[in-house]
């Protein structure tokens, strides 16, 4: 599956580029320099690894599991969650979970382009919204989460489809309807993450700014 050599390569590409763009030599000094923040990087690594590999489908290559993205974002910050997910491929791939052939599209779909999505709502709601606890949990993590759950389920069959792997009859009766089942369990789980770190370890979660959030 996959393994033509025209898609791997503009596949590949992409996630060079954005390998490039996330990395920042302050940030990864910074994360060098601080062993708790490894520790951090790491766990969430570890568990974006354990909630991929639980996954089910009925076509290959298109299985269903919780990304847990949206939280790692707010938790890690853009740069450091696109490594903690680097981190869980290679893991995923060192236990024989992943091909190295899914590889790109796995990084591109499951992490790289849902995390930049998360990141971008967390940006917009920090500026255009009230500053407000709630409004973080529901806006940034439980109703971000739910909604790139649902773009990812898009994107990955629209992608199948435009390669010939599947018909588009395959992908929306087997595939794209799974939307209406993902979205609640995916915001739930990285909105009671968020919420119980901002309770009691707001320190934890880079993106939660006390002075902002609880001081207003």
């Amino acid at each position: 599956m996959i393994e033509q050599l025209q898609w791997q390569l503009p596949l590949w590409s992409c996630v060079a580029l954005i390998l490039w763009l996330s990395f920042d030599k302050n940030s990864f000094a910074q994360l060098l320099a601080t062993p708790i923040r490894q520790v951090g990087v790491l766990a969430c690594a570890l568990v974006l690894a354990v909630l991929w590999r639980i996954k089910a489908g009925i076509l290959p290559g298109l299985e269903l599991h919780i990304l847990g993205v949206s939280a790692v974002t707010l938790i890690l910050g853009w740069r450091l969650a696109i490594f903690a997910s680097v981190l869980a491929s290679a893991l995923l791939i060192l236990v024989a979970q992943l091909p190295i052939s899914l590889l790109p599209i796995h990084l591109l779909f499951t992490a790289f382009i849902p995390i930049s999505l998360s990141y971008l709502c967390f940006v917009l709601c920090y500026t255009y919204l009230p500053k407000h606890f709630f409004i973080y949990i529901f806006f940034c993590a439980f109703l971000s989460a739910a909604l790139i759950a649902c773009i990812k389920i898009l994107t990955s069959g629209m992608l199948y489809y435009v390669m010939g792997e599947y018909s588009l009859i395959e992908i929306s009766q087997n595939y794209l309807i799974l939307c209406a089942i993902i979205w609640f369990p995916e915001a739930m789980l990285n909105g009671m993450a968020i919420t119980l770190l901002i309770t009691y370890r707001p320190h934890w979660v880079k993106t939660f700014y006390d002075k902002d959030y609880l001081d207003s």
